[in-house]
């Protein structure tokens, strides 16, 4: 049974939330898929590990509508050292998967409506309608956005809730319109970006962060933690400054 929550705004203020990773594989060029929008397979074997590890760690994982159309199916987890991992810890064998979109119009037949992993969607009053009689999503959160309406959702509110549950960390696969929109509420901490040895080029290409992008003098600054080569990748790790 689909169990349905309305996130309550927490009004002024930030409440309690996990720490937000982005993690994602870019082109050189700073792409996260091609003009078309297709998926994004042009990573290594290494990278996908990278990206199962980072899963590993997180109590729920979320990526926009798109991403979900593009891919058709999550990166379940499947090594068994990360699984005795994560029950060594007291967690279930799979995080959350949450998908979020306002609309929620979402193809059931979807491959992913299939696997083996905990299922919720963050969407708007009107886009839990599509799916309230199904049991496709363990959990519909509905999200409405905030007074100042400058984020598509009250994303404040929703962190703190996912807080309230026991969440201590969360993963963000994309895409870009996704990490925008979490940017501009300042909920995201971390970057871990490995950047791929091709061109993708092309106005119509995704980028790591969509959304109408930042000034120069206002833009958010990045602290790097670690770079890694593995043959012809590099993995980097940000941190977030705390100075916009």
């Amino acid at each position: 049974m689909t169990i349905i929550t309305r996130i309550t705004p927490l009004g002024d203020g930030f409440g309690d939330r996990p720490t937000t990773t982005v993690v994602l594989a870019i082109s050189v060029d700073g792409k996260i898929a091609d003009f078309r929008h297709t998926a994004a397979r042009f990573s290594s074997a290494t990278d996908t590990a990278h990206l199962e590890q980072q899963i590993a760690h997180a109590d729920g994982v979320m990526f926009g509508a798109a991403t979900l159309r593009a891919y058709g199916t999550t990166l379940r987890i499947t090594n068994p050292a990360l699984l005795e991992q994560r029950e060594r810890a007291g967690k279930p064998s799979q995080p959350v998967h949450i998908v979020c979109s306002r609309s929620a119009t979402l193809d059931p037949d979807l491959p992913f409506f299939r696997q083996a992993v905990p299922r919720w969607l963050f969407t708007s009053s009107e886009g839990s309608v599509h799916w309230q009689n199904s049991n496709q999503f363990e959990q519909i959160c509905i999200l409405e956005p905030p007074e100042s309406a400058t984020t598509e959702f009250d994303w404040n509110s929703a962190f703190h809730y996912l807080s309230t549950l026991g969440w201590k960390h969360v993963a963000v696969l994309g895409g870009g319109t996704l990490v925008a929109s979490l940017l501009a509420a300042q909920l995201l901490d971390e970057f871990q970006i490995t950047l791929c040895p091709l061109l993708l080029g092309g106005t119509a290409a995704p980028t790591l962060v969509a959304g109408q992008g930042f000034l120069q003098a206002i833009a958010p600054r990045l602290d790097l933690l670690s770079v890694n080569q593995i043959d012809h990748e590099v993995f980097l790790h940000y941190r977030f400054r705390r100075e916009f």
